[in-house]
């Protein structure tokens, strides 16, 4: 387990009640970004240990890795103008609750800095700070798969019910087109008994009754993406 020996960032919980639940589009988002700490976090570990064997610019990709890795994680706990942060109990509980995700994952963060701090000048102590690194990329990556897993659920979970909710729309549209039909029928009805004063009217009648055929046409594509 990582030992974390200065303060810890806060992490700004979300108002209670929030219900916000981001599109697709942004389900990509998170589950991308929580991919990234995932190789980040091995890459930061790996070119420590490059550092501390004297490799040239392995201390700066390690560096960069590590702020990659950080801004990740900031975005992913505290949300940004393009992710919502923690918005559901599931994403609370996997930072925030007995497991503790966002402890562990800062933890590290500390950790690799203070590693970072030593191997730059070459202080004392870093063998052991890379150590510790080394010792904890395993725990931390199954800490971040758990984490993923969990983003990739609520996509799954938010597809299905968009889905359900789309095909709800499209029956909901479909009856309109229905009723739509009957009255472009009786409206052509009663213009044919209205003879020639009803020529306009059953012209419009006519126009309704090919856009309520449109409307069959796109609702039945609709369905069939929907199912797919």
């Amino acid at each position: 387990m990582l030992h974390l020996q200065q303060a810890q960032a806060p992490t700004r919980r979300p108002p209670a009640g929030t219900t916000l639940r981001p599109s697709g589009q942004v389900y990509g988002t998170l589950i991308n970004l929580s991919g990234r700490r995932r190789f980040t976090s091995q890459r930061v570990v790996l070119y420590a240990v490059l550092a501390l064997q004297d490799q040239d610019g392995a201390l700066a990709l390690s560096q960069a890795a590590l702020t990659t890795f950080s801004e990740a994680h900031e975005a992913l706990v505290n949300g940004n103008g393009t992710v919502p942060g923690l918005f559901c109990d599931e994403l609370k509980d996997a930072y925030l609750g007995p497991k503790g995700g966002d402890k562990t994952i800062r933890e590290f963060i500390g950790l690799a800095r203070r590693a970072h701090d030593l191997l730059a000048t070459r202080g004392g102590g870093a063998a052991a700070l890379v150590a510790q690194l080394v010792d904890g990329a395993t725990p931390l990556l199954a800490v971040l798969n758990q984490i993923t897993q969990v983003y990739e659920n609520l996509a799954v979970t938010h597809a299905a019910a968009s889905r359900t909710q789309l095909t709800g729309v499209l029956n909901d549209i479909e009856s309109i087109a229905k009723h739509a039909r009957i009255v472009a029928f009786n409206a052509q009805v009663a213009a044919a008994r209205a003879g020639g004063s009803g020529r306009e009217f059953a012209v419009v009648a006519g126009e309704l009754s090919a856009i309520t055929s449109k409307i069959d046409d796109l609702v039945h594509q609709a369905m069939k993406a929907s199912a797919a």
